[in-house]
């Protein structure tokens, strides 16, 4: 199962996923190897071999080491004289678009979208190059209509979208509960009405819908309006984690501008350390960044129901991706994949040994 949604200067031109983009991370130490070098010069305003490097994220708490990582000039400062330039999207698909369309360089998105991306060009047009974030996704209900998971048979349940993370989340959850749904159309033993995260918390209000299987933070939205959480996502997945948010870049980029890519995972490393860190600030940046995007924060209520759900993380946890590509599959909206090369974690590894940190699995998807 997971997780996926995006904000846009583009249109969605496809429906059928939404992936990570890259993540930064505070905290500058001692420099004494060869990376910290590099980026020393980068912080001298060298420019890198690239002008300009072209980031997408979604406005979402499962992004924030993205939109954390830009608040606090983190990806800039590892950048140098390289401009950071930023787009916002709120679904997954038209994150893909912009990436085939050379529209940007590296993203921050969801695995289904990511998938959906990678088998459609034949893998030709991306790679996963790290993780973000895990968790962060609810199942939200009204809770006069709803009191038990079994109430959910016969409800108006919403998804962000037509085969973005959580509503391959939602439909395998379905399909393990026995029940029988049309993936195309939403329609059968539950009703699953595929609505944008933004519209999500309005529909609840007026009675449209009896719940939703939404990331943060629109969950805690919902439950600021009276839902209550009746599930986790988290909760069914070994050791409680899967990922939600990813790391792409487009394999043209990543060939031309490696060093580029390499100061982008540097900036995300050391945000998601930060804010692991600092929690307290950290929420308090995202928030900032959240009003900066979109006009006003989040309301204390919200970001504190949301935040302690989600889990910042360098691991792009592989084998929950390929878990989810086979959800995708039962559900119909995905024929079996060839994920193998989807993944280059090989310049991530190389930013986590300079960090002291340990190196991270594929989970056998790497490219040769």
């Amino acid at each position: 199962m997971s997780a996926a949604r995006p904000l846009s200067t583009l249109r969605t031109l496809a429906a059928l996923s939404a992936l990570p983009l890259l993540l930064t991370a505070c905290g500058y130490g001692s420099a004494s190897t060869d990376n910290d070098k590099k980026a020393e010069v980068a912080a001298d305003g060298k420019k890198l071999s690239a002008d300009k490097v072209r980031i997408g994220y979604f406005p979402n708490l499962t992004h924030a080491t993205a939109l954390i990582g830009d608040q606090q000039g983190i990806f800039q400062k590892e950048l140098g004289g390289t401009e950071l330039k930023v787009s916002t999207f709120n679904a997954g698909p038209s994150e893909i678009e912009a990436l085939n369309a050379d529209s940007i360089d590296i993203g921050f998105i969801g695995p289904s979208p990511a998938i959906n991306g990678y088998t459609k060009s034949k893998g030709k047009n991306l790679r996963i190059i790290g993780g973000s974030a895990s968790g962060g996704v609810k199942l939200v209900v009204n809770p006069d209509k709803i009191k038990t998971l079994d109430d959910v048979k016969g409800k108006k349940i919403a998804t962000p979208q037509l085969g973005n993370t959580q509503d391959v989340a939602f439909l395998n959850w379905i399909s393990e509960k026995g029940w029988k749904v049309d993936a195309q159309s939403g329609k059968g033993d539950v009703s699953v009405v595929r609505t944008d995260n933004k519209v999500t918390p309005n529909a609840y209000k007026s009675g449209s819908i009896d719940g939703a299987w939404v990331p943060e933070p629109t969950a805690s939205k919902l439950v600021s309006e009276g839902a209550k959480v009746l599930l986790d996502e988290s909760d069914l997945w070994p050791d409680k984690k899967f990922v939600i948010t990813n790391i792409i870049v487009s394999q043209k980029f990543l060939a031309e501008h490696p060093d580029v890519v390499e100061a982008v995972l540097r900036g995300s490393v050391k945000t998601n350390a930060w804010i692991n860190a600092n929690p307290d600030k950290a929420k308090t940046a995202a928030n900032a960044k959240l009003k900066e995007l979109t006009g006003k924060p989040l309301g204390e209520a919200v970001i504190n129901g949301a935040w302690p759900s989600i889990t910042f993380l360098d691991d792009p946890l592989a084998a929950t991706l390929d878990a989810q590509a086979q959800h995708a599959v039962k559900a119909g909206l995905l024929k079996q994949p060839e994920l193998k090369g989807i993944y280059d974690l090989s310049t991530l590894n190389k930013v986590l040994k300079a960090e002291g940190k340990p190196a991270i699995d594929d989970a056998g998807l790497g490219v040769k």
